[in-house]
């Protein structure tokens, strides 16, 4: 099937667009819900915002944070467009030009990525705990021009040529917010098609090289209109919180685009983790809760010493398999059915899962309505129910790589394969089994083990490394290194955690190895190539 010809771009700044995979190798889309038939012109930013303000009015609230400030959607309008008129006119950024963000989660962090799609411009969202050399990489794949950073994190930016970076939050003259206060208080959103590029995310493969996914206008109201409406069905007076940063589609999805497009509220937390999620909770009422199967687990300890979650009313869970015994604790002590899904970043947010009295312990669930789904061979030929292959989806939103011949290795014969092992039963509901690749799954993180090879081969004492995946009762997997080391060095733990130290320095630190062994020699094939397998099996 022909993709659709792409509509004319409101683009002044084409890159992006023209930097799309060739037409015969996207995947195939489906709009099949009457949600999904969007019309040719439309910016989701003024979509999440302006129309949700039409519907609900100025006064609800939209964003809090741990500190207890409290944001309504006429302010964070106010916020967003005066951005907006800062990004136009005094930083000269044009429809179509790359503009990263960088920061904790934060309204101010949300302010920003919606000035970027009011202004027609494309964002590329990163995380505050990228090192120089990642966010470099990134920026050169994406051609960024821009930068808008929280003005505690610049200075991993300050020496990347040819970006401009305007820091938010700070004290200096030419702080974001700063030049915003003296620009009008409306902004007329760019016309964007509905096909004009909206983000660039980015993902880890297994070489360790970050993949830009490209994602349109259309595509950010899609799952919220799918999996966020027909699944998750938040309400108007829903509080969302999480784990997941913005700089994470997860995140994006669930505490920006999922609440706005239901007239809701999110309260956005810097510091997020399970002993910081559990009591925030409570003291704010939140009723819709994202995080990972990790995060459970922790927050299950301080349920059972009283922690109040009645609040609650939705738990999502994502970024790596939900155990069934996890599921079943979490039922057990707070009566909630967790929400499983599985995602990727290639598709934007959740497309298998299930909810209330269609949540099956121990499986992901049955196709999100507006997505379709089947288990494949090597060859891409359907197997039998019941019988492990790869996962092949697809719907609305597909992968489409930034100049990157690993879209050929992701999109096969129009479906998505996103490397993950299943089973489909019988009755359509669909069973992890593993990863399919080299990919390290810790915490809900997706860590790609040569690029943490690589880090661990810039230090002088490490003359060889490998990476893997070890199984771990609270995390899924763990990070385990294997390093040869120069002559004379001790293999000892006071070495293992310079090593860590090193990585930290160079990835974000939930890349840094928790396991580090120091063998004489790595497993390898007499052609040199490196056995992981044995290292896996040595465990």
């Amino acid at each position: 099937m022909e993709p659709t010809p792409l509509t004319p771009s409101a683009h002044a700044d084409t890159f992006a667009r023209d930097h799309l995979p060739p037409a015969d190798q996207w995947p195939e889309l489906t709009f099949d819900l009457p949600e999904l038939r969007y019309p040719d012109r439309l910016n989701c930013g003024a979509e999440l915002l302006d129309a949700t303000v039409e519907r609900f009015g100025a006064e609800r609230t939209v964003f809090r944070t741990g500190g207890g400030e409290v944001w309504s959607y006429g302010q964070l309008q106010v916020h967003v467009d005066r951005i907006a008129h800062v990004l136009t006119s005094e930083l000269g950024v044009v429809p179509g030009n790359r503009v990263l963000l960088r920061g904790p989660t934060s309204p101010w962090l949300a302010a920003c990525w919606l000035a970027v799609m009011k202004a027609g411009a494309v964002a590329v969202t990163v995380l505050a705990q990228h090192r120089a050399h990642e966010l470099a990489t990134m920026c050169e794949i994406a051609r960024v021009s821009h930068a808008l950073c929280d003005a505690r994190f610049t200075e991993d930016l300050k020496d990347i040529s040819g970006l401009r970076v305007t820091p938010f939050g700070g004290e200096g003259e030419d702080d974001l917010l700063r030049l915003a206060e003296r620009q009008p208080e409306a902004f007329a959103p760019v016309a964007t098609a509905a096909d004009d590029v909206a983000l660039i995310a980015f993902t880890s493969g297994t070489t360790g090289r970050p993949k830009g996914c490209i994602h349109f206008h259309r595509d950010v109201l899609a799952i919220a209109d799918t999996f966020s409406r027909h699944v998750l069905k938040p309400e108007p007076d829903d509080v969302f919180a999480g784990s997941p940063p913005l700089g994470f589609t997860f995140g994006l999805g669930g505490l920006v685009i999922f609440p706005m497009r239901a007239g809701a509220s999110a309260l956005l937390l810097e510091q997020a983790g399970p002993k910081q999620l559990l009591p925030a909770i409570a003291e704010h009422g939140v009723s819709v809760v994202f995080t990972a199967p990790t995060a459970y687990r922790v927050m299950l300890e301080d349920i059972e010493r009283g922690a109040d979650v009645r609040s609650l009313r939705r738990c999502v869970s994502a970024g790596e398999n939900l155990p069934a015994a996890t599921w079943q604790s979490w039922y057990e002590r707070t009566g909630l059915k967790i929400i499983n899904g599985i995602g990727a970043t290639e598709l934007l947010h959740i497309f298998i899962s299930a909810a209330d009295d269609a949540v099956r312990p121990g499986t992901t669930g049955t196709t999100v309505p507006g997505w379709s789904a089947r288990v494949v061979d090597g060859e891409g030929k359907p197997v039998a129910d019941g019988e492990p292959g790869l996962l092949a989806v697809r719907g609305p939103v597909g992968c489409r790589y930034l100049s990157d011949p690993r879209q050929q290795e992701y999109v096969r014969d129009g479906w998505n394969v996103t490397g993950d092992t299943y089973v489909r039963e019988a009755d359509g509901y669909f069973r992890y089994v593993a990863r399919a690749d080299d990919m390290i799954i810790s915490a809900g993180y997706n860590i790609a083990g040569p690029e943490v090879e690589d880090a661990l081969l810039r230090h002088p004492d490490v003359l060889e490394a490998a990476v893997v995946g070890q199984p771990d009762e609270l995390r899924g997997q763990v990070v385990a290194a294997y390093a040869v080391l120069r002559e004379g060095v001790p293999r000892s733990e006071v070495t293992a955690e310079a090593l860590r130290e090193f990585v930290k320095g160079e990835l974000v630190p939930y890349k840094c190895p928790r396991l580090i062994e120091f063998p004489e020699a790595l497993p390898r094939t007499p052609t040199g190539k490196l056995q992981r397998f044995k290292l896996r099996a040595a465990e």
